[in-house]
């Protein structure tokens, strides 16, 4: 009897975290199972096609383990947020500023989420899948089927990310777009505002000459994939969402003073 005993409680030991589920009632197996099978696929095509400068890596070790968001500007639909994972897996597992297997093979972290767009993550197999890697879907208040559009900010959206933070990490593009200097949207201030989460800015770059737009198909190789991690921002959490978004803005190089592709055409035209 006692051997039994010891025997159940051995099994549930093993059924227990096998099929434990995240706070979205998605089973964390699985999506440890997508880490890997996608994270595999992606990272020889980083580590071999493209060449890679990531700094700043080493701050998501000293990272709290809840209510963080991770800031960035958006060049294409996939690539961008699955080279977020990969280094910040390979950094949780000691490798930061590099590219490590063993990070992807054994995720240590398994609340990272990022916000996408739900059509998007709706558009085909490999979207679907990547959903499941950890995407809070939204609707866009803005743009639909490829139609600009004006609807209300879903509650439903609202609460999810809400969700989200409170268990884990969030990456969000606050553009929404990856339209370069594109005007960032007043929903992410009001998040800040109202979550006050730590909130760590990363720029990346490259990724639009080496891919297309959803970022599937390679457009050219040997580029050098750049990200920098920096740190976090001194955020005045009760000052107006107008401020706060601009702050944002600036720290990943989307504010209308970088733009100096964008003055420059202004400039040939007068």
């Amino acid at each position: 009897m006692v051997v039994e005993v010891k025997f159940l409680s051995s099994r549930k030991q093993f059924v227990m975290p096998l099929f434990k589920r995240n706070i979205f009632n998605q089973l964390i197996f699985v999506k440890r199972w997508i880490i890997r099978s996608l994270g595999t696929a992606l990272f020889f095509r980083f580590k071999f096609r493209y060449k890679r400068d990531i700094k700043g890596a080493e701050l998501f070790q000293e990272l709290r383990g809840q209510n963080v968001l991770f800031v960035s500007n958006h060049q294409t639909y996939f690539t961008d947020v699955s080279f977020f994972l990969l280094v910040m897996h390979s950094a949780l597992a000691g490798r930061p500023n590099k590219l490590s297997w063993w990070g992807y093979l054994n995720p240590r972290k398994h609340n990272i989420y990022y916000i996408a767009a739900e059509e998007t993550m709706k558009s085909g197999f490999i979207p679907k899948m990547m959903a499941l890697s950890g995407a809070v879907t939204v609707q866009r208040t803005w743009r639909a089927n490829g139609q600009n559009v004006r609807r209300k900010v879903s509650k439903k959206d609202t609460s999810n990310i809400e969700k989200a933070l409170k268990d884990g990490w969030v990456i969000t593009f606050p553009q929404g777009t990856t339209s370069p200097y594109a005007q960032g949207r007043i929903g992410t201030a009001i998040m800040i505002k109202q979550q006050q989460p730590i909130v760590v800015p990363i720029v990346i770059d490259g990724f639009r000459r080496a891919f297309d737009k959803k970022g599937l198909k390679m457009k050219k190789k040997n580029v050098t994939l750049q990200m920098h991690v920096k740190k976090p921002l001194d955020i005045d959490y009760s000052a107006p969402v107008e401020q706060i978004l601009g702050q944002v803005m600036d720290a990943i190089h989307q504010s209308p003073e970088h733009d100096y592709m964008g003055k420059i055409k202004k400039e040939e035209t007068v």
